[in-house]
């Protein structure tokens, strides 16, 4: 990746990332994150990818819904972020929890994530266009990308992840995410 810049830019300080994982609990307590999932459309076996996973806030409801057959991936760059992760998943004893330390790559397999969670992330990105071809080269082809970011504008997200053409606009979700309404988009035929 040498060649390539980091795609997010600097991870933020030890004290600020405390302190978002403070409001967090907050905000989780009043809004629960499973309520939020359910309306994704997450089911027993998916496979979720949990992009700029933060202090973790999804993981709990995520790994109930997907059960034991299904699996959750913890992506982020920040390495108290996938430590924070790495000790819930512990305490909690959920053995379907994977963490990822990477800016961009998420070492996945093709097809093989039924739902991205890209929340709160997108403004930071460096190179959203190369995270969503990563993104969409790890979804199903029935893959769902759920999208939200407060720090955008509704017509700017739906053309930032629309023009390309990899995503097309599924539905918009009635539960508020990170301050917004959550985005629902599928994948959209690529043909090379």
């Amino acid at each position: 990746m040498a060649e390539k810049e980091a795609i997010m830019n600097k991870t933020m300080s030890n004290f600020h990332f405390k302190f978002m994982s403070f409001g967090y609990k907050f905000r989780d307590f009043f809004l629960p994150r499973k309520n939020i999932l359910k309306e994704v459309g997450v089911k027993p076996g998916f496979h979720i990818l949990d992009y700029g996973c933060g202090p973790g806030g999804y993981i709990t409801a995520a790994e109930e819904l997907v059960g034991k057959s299904g699996k959750v991936y913890a992506l982020d760059i920040h390495p108290l972020a996938i430590q924070t992760v790495k000790n819930i998943a512990s305490k909690k004893q959920l053995t379907n929890v994977e963490t990822i330390c990477s800016d961009y790559e998420t070492g996945l397999a093709d097809n093989s994530i039924d739902v991205v969670l890209l929340y709160d992330t997108f403004h930071d990105l460096s190179d959203p266009d190369g995270v969503l071809e990563e993104l969409h080269r790890v979804l199903k082809p029935d893959g769902i990308l759920s999208f939200s970011d407060h720090h955008m504008k509704e017509n700017e997200i739906v053309s930032k992840i629309t023009d390309k053409g990899l995503f097309k606009r599924a539905r918009k979700g009635k539960m508020k995410v990170e301050g917004d309404m959550n985005d629902l988009f599928r994948m959209q035929e690529v043909f090379k």
